[in-house]
């Protein structure tokens, strides 16, 4: 019997996506660089479903059913196009190329035109919850055309998690990037759901005292509530553990630089074109780049005075970083879906947010609770212009503003970084300020640079002639 779809790259990730797709009942053509790597996983888990080994990129194409669906599995970048370049010679009109890697969507989209042309599908799927979820069930975000995901999405769907009402989270998001651009946001927001994190256990510890051990009880605690996520409940699972060669709380012997492998600055990076504010995912980031400048971090320890101020904690302090926590997680979710609607209106894509949300319900590693209640938000008939807009958000949000006020002004006291929280607060505050500062802003610029201005009583654009008898003329005249 010929294999219904094959997968090339058997590292991890792609092991366990075609050991997933076999349990499911699919037989699954195998192909890697190294042999030694098929036959290993052959060896282990030949067992788990139907498997046909092959040793060549040819002998891949030539074990699969038409339209044949190849998967690719390997590294972001050349080697995807290096695999490309190898199949494409080899395959017939109609047939799919599926890139499951971190691939950047500017990627995608230019090989899903340049195979368009040669009569190939070309499909970005984001695949989200790491090797256990790849193996068990991930949120999948396929992009590509519809008549792809027709002949493709079916398979997907049944390997992918299953929500708690027995949806599959998997759907197809839009044309050529979508699906690798909604799984980078879905990145950006789980770089800024961890620093949250992070920031909140740094305040209980610095500022409260509170050993990983007891903080695991209450992050537990937490995990019971409106908090409800993945993110928290691994938080608790590292904060207990104990490391075994020296007795201490594991996560002191851990050195505090973290990495990042680029979809987190990717997203930045496109919320900077699209003018979207992302800025919970920015700071958190630029905050991975500073604690990774360990060499300037010990120069600034010796020659820089915090000279914090002593504060009484309140008795409800651990409350307040709940709440202020909950509420900077929210903020970081609206920005990275206020980013989806500028990409799709840039990029002509029909991205459907309740969809979207509906997709990182399980499998993926920003799965949470409220997840259920944005999806919710975005499928009523009246759409919030903006997540925090929606009345259950916007009432949940305002509960906790005093408690995230006292928690980021307690944190500049003590000299503690709270980079997300902070600038969370600040573009909450942005949203529903009268008036802000952009006015002066937009005076500068036509000074220095003559780039006009609107008034708040005139319609047209205006321009002050600063170096001459500063009357205002309208901007055309200008030119």
């Amino acid at each position: 019997m010929p294999a219904q779809i094959g997968v090339t790259g058997l590292a991890v990730m792609g092991a366990n996506l075609a050991r997933n797709f076999a349990r499911n009942g699919y037989t699954v053509a195998l192909h890697n660089r190294s042999i030694a790597k098929t036959d290993a996983l052959l060896e282990a888990h030949g067992d788990e479903g139907e498997f046909i080994r092959t040793e060549t990129v040819e002998e891949l194409v030539a074990s699969l059913e038409t339209p044949r669906r190849v998967l690719i599995m390997v590294k972001a970048g050349g080697p995807v196009d290096s695999v490309i370049d190898s199949l494409v010679p080899l395959l017939e009109e109609g047939d799919i190329i599926i890139d499951g890697g971190n691939s950047n969507f500017v990627d995608t989209r230019r090989r899903e035109a340049a195979l368009a042309e040669k009569g190939l599908h070309f499909v970005g799927i984001g695949v989200s919850g790491g090797e256990e979820g790849a193996l068990l069930g991930p949120s999948i975000m396929p992009g590509g055309s519809k008549q792809s995901y027709d002949a493709l999405g079916p398979m997907l769907e049944k390997i992918s998690a299953k929500a708690i009402d027995g949806a599959p989270c998997c759907a197809w998001i839009s044309t050529d990037g979508a699906g690798h651009f909604v799984k980078m946001v879905h990145n950006g927001i789980e770089y800024a759901d961890m620093q949250v994190i992070g920031e909140a256990y740094d305040l209980l510890r610095s500022g409260a005292g509170i050993e990983p051990a007891a903080q695991a009880e209450i992050f537990n605690e937490w995990n019971k509530g409106e908090l409800a996520s993945f993110l928290i409940e691994i938080t608790a699972e590292v904060l207990a553990h104990t490391d075994a060669k020296t007795g201490k709380p594991l996560v002191d012997v851990i050195v505090d630089s973290a990495g990042q492998k680029g979809t987190g600055r990717w997203t930045v990076q496109s919320a900077l074109d699209l003018g979207s504010p992302t800025s919970a995912i920015a700071e958190s980031v630029f905050a991975r780049g500073l604690s990774s400048q360990r060499e300037m971090r010990a120069i600034g320890q010796e020659v820089l005075t915090g000279n914090e101020i002593a504060v009484e904690l309140g008795e409800n302090f651990v409350e307040d970083v709940r709440q202020a926590l909950f509420a900077s997680k929210l903020v970081s979710y609206a920005q990275g879906l206020d980013m989806l609607t500028s990409a799709g209106e840039e990029y002509n894509w029909d991205l459907k947010l309740d969809e979207i949300a509906s997709l990182w319900r399980e499998g993926c590693i920003i799965r949470a609770a409220l997840l259920a209640d944005i999806t919710k938000a975005y499928a009523a008939e009246e759409k919030p212009a903006n997540l925090l807009f929606a009345p259950a958000f916007s009432e949940a949000i305002a509960a906790a503003v005093p408690a995230w006020r006292r928690v980021v002004s307690t944190a500049v006291q003590l000299g503690v970084p709270v980079p997300v929280f902070s600038s969370s607060l600040a573009y909450y505050d942005g949203l529903r300020r009268k008036r802000l500062p952009a006015a002066l802003t937009q005076g500068l610029r036509d000074l220095f640079g003559a780039h006009t201005y609107n008034r708040v009583d005139a319609e047209g654009s205006f321009h002050t002639q600063w170096s001459g008898d500063k009357t205002e003329i309208e901007a055309e005249d200008t030119h």
